[in-house]
């Protein structure tokens, strides 16, 4: 495609160029690829990454424009990110990054200018401009004797130099410490300066939400400070390495950690009370006195679960049973009932001295207890219909597609069995790792 020239002549020129511009990318999206080299394949690939981000460059500054003008504000919203999500139909995340992005280059022209020429991408200059803004406050507060502009200008072409080298994980590493080779003679002080304002601004940025569910998954998001975030880490850590024949990524691994931690936290009893209560999941579900099973359950916030998910939870748990008329009237409310409690737990959780899967090293706190016979199918809640599960195993006895079993073996000790794909002889497994196996 010949290459052509864009020039703004007048005050309908930039449209008149998005809109040429549009169509020569539809011409290209229409050549066909397949006969391109190797070498015109990684050619044509960086040339388009390089136009891809000028445009976004130049998105930015009208962005921008669209601020300083108070177009959001004329058109009654709140913030530039929710006007992005509208004109642009854009989700909260993007949107907000593009907001935050068109402030940061804005004030760094040099750096916009060195995306346009393909000396750096987006996320690259957001970092350098991030960097370079944060120098001015940390010089005045070590030296106001020191010429802030100047020692941040020589950061800003330092860091831009570098960014044919490094990506932008790296180039923010790098910015924490630019004062070491621009300023050299406060680099020390000012790092503990920097440092401390920006634990300062984490503190204030950290937030964390979860979304409305959409086909079952809810949505994490949030910030959090380095500190929060290894506090984290190191109680997620242990419970992240998979047990044998675990095949769950590793971040579901660590979505499991997760809500085991929580799961721990509940069962303390150290938690705050909510509601009256001690903050616990709630559960509503209907027995067919018929056919003694289970149905599909509700939780708290309106969402379905199985009715597997209902007798997995209801393993170790307390029932509160409802007797109710065709109209939903409350005809009789019995009393609760802890499937098992206190003592009963703790003599099951010693005996079977953590989850009792064969190979697994969950300890104690981490077991749920797992009744052999169903409680709902008219298993009793005693130690010899229970044994201690983690969550993991827990699930993978409840899933009949896993093809595994439990039963209580003659010694009173929980014996578990294959799917037969797995041991056509079917002999009994325990755990070895504890000692009573």
């Amino acid at each position: 495609m010949p290459a052509q020239s864009y020039t703004c002549a007048n005050v309908g020129g930039m449209v008149m160029i998005v809109e040429r511009l549009s169509k020569d990318v539809a011409e290209l999206a229409g050549v066909a690829l397949w006969p391109l080299s190797d070498a015109e394949v990684v050619q044509s690939l960086t040339a388009l990454h390089r136009a891809g981000q000028a445009l976004l460059a130049v998105q930015l500054q009208l962005i921008h424009q669209a601020e300083i003008r108070g177009l959001p504000a004329e058109q009654r919203f709140r913030t530039m990110t929710s006007y992005l999500r509208t004109v642009l139909s854009m989700d909260p995340s993007p949107a907000r990054e593009l907001a935050e992005q068109s402030r940061l280059l804005d004030s760094r022209p040099d750096v916009a200018q060195a995306v346009v020429d393909g000396h750096a991408d987006i996320r690259q200059a957001a970092v350098i401009a991030s960097a370079v803004e944060q120098i001015p406050e940390t010089i005045a507060a070590v030296d106001g004797t020191l010429s802030s502009r100047e020692i941040a200008d020589k950061a800003e072409r330092m860091l831009i130099g570098m960014a044919g080298d490094f990506p932008a994980y790296q180039l923010r590493q790098l910015g924490q410490r630019i004062l070491d080779h621009v300023a050299p003679e406060i680099a020390e002080r000012a790092e503990e300066v920097a440092l401390q304002q920006r634990e300062a601004r984490t503190r204030n940025q950290r937030g964390f939400t979860l979304s409305s569910p959409v086909d079952g998954l809810v949505r994490l998001s949030g910030a959090l400070s380095a500190e929060d975030a290894m506090i984290i880490n190191t109680a997620l850590q242990p419970l992240c390495c998979p047990a044998k024949g675990d095949d769950r990524t590793v971040a579901q691994l660590r979505a499991d950690a997760l809500v085991e931690v929580c799961r721990l936290a509940m069962r303390t009893g150290d938690l705050p009370v909510h509601g009256g209560e001690p903050p616990q999941l709630a559960v509503t579900t209907a027995f067919d006195t018929l056919a003694g099973q289970m149905r599909a359950g509700t939780l708290d916030s309106g969402e379905r679960i199985s009715a597997e998910t209902v007798r997995r939870l209801a393993c170790d748990a307390r029932i509160l049973p409802l007797v109710l008329g065709s109209a939903g009237q409350i005809l009789n409310a019995g009393r609760r009932q802890r499937a098992a409690s206190g003592p009963l737990r703790q003599a099951v959780l010693v005996r079977d001295g953590g989850c009792a899967f064969p190979g697994c090293d969950r300890p104690r706190r981490w077991a749920d207890l797992h009744h052999v016979i169903h409680w709902s199918r008219g298993g009793t809640t005693d130690a010899l219909n229970l044994v201690a599960l983690c969550g993991f195993h827990h699930r993978v006895i409840h899933d009949p597609s896993s093809g595994w079993r439990v039963r209580m073996g003659a010694d009173q000790i929980p014996d578990f069995f294959a799917p037969p794909w797995l041991d056509p002889e079917q002999k009994p497994q325990r755990n070895r790792l504890r000692s009573s196996a």
